[in-house]
C-alpha cells in the first residue's frame, strides 16, 4: 500500500484494513514500519474527525454527531429503530447496547471504541 494522508473517511477505511493485514509485523522491518506509520496517520485523522474531550462520553459524541457532523436525530432513530429509542439514548434514559454501538458505528464511521465508553445514564 502506497502511503498518503488520511483525507475522508473511505482513505481511513483503507488503512484500517492495511493495518490490520500488516497486524503482528516485527519492528524494525519494512512492514513494521509501515504499521507505525498507518497507526500513527489514523490516530491523527480520528482525533480531528472525531475530537474527544476526556470527559466526553458516548452521548456526547452522538451529540457532536449529530450538531456538526452532519447527521440527525431521525437518521439515528432509523438506525436504532425508533425515534423514542433515539430519544431515551440522546436523553439518557437508556444506555447503548452493543448492538447499537455496532449499528451506530458501522453507519456513522465512528469507531466502536468512543462508543464504549462509560456513560451516566439517568433514568
Amino acid at each position: 500500500m502506497k502511503i498518503r494522508p488520511i483525507r475522508n473517511d473511505d482513505d481511513h477505511a483503507a488503512a484500517l484494513a492495511e493495518i490490520e493485514r500488516l497486524w503482528g509485523a516485527p519492528a524494525s522491518t519494512e512492514d513494521g514500519d509501515t504499521l507505525d506509520v498507518l497507526a500513527t496517520l489514523v490516530e491523527k485523522y480520528e482525533e480531528t474527525r472525531w475530537p474527544v474531550v476526556d470527559n466526553a462520553d458516548p452521548i456526547d459524541l452522538l451529540h457532536f454527531a449529530i450538531s456538526d457532523l452532519g447527521h440527525s436525530q431521525a437518521e439515528l432513530a432509523e438506525l436504532l429503530g425508533s425515534r423514542s429509542r433515539a430519544s431515551e439514548i440522546l436523553g439518557r434514559r437508556r444506555a447503548l447496547t452493543v448492538e447499537m454501538i455496532r449499528t451506530i458505528s458501522e453507519a456513522w464511521k465512528i469507531p466502536a471504541e468512543l462508543l464504549v465508553r462509560p456513560c451516566l445514564v439517568t433514568g
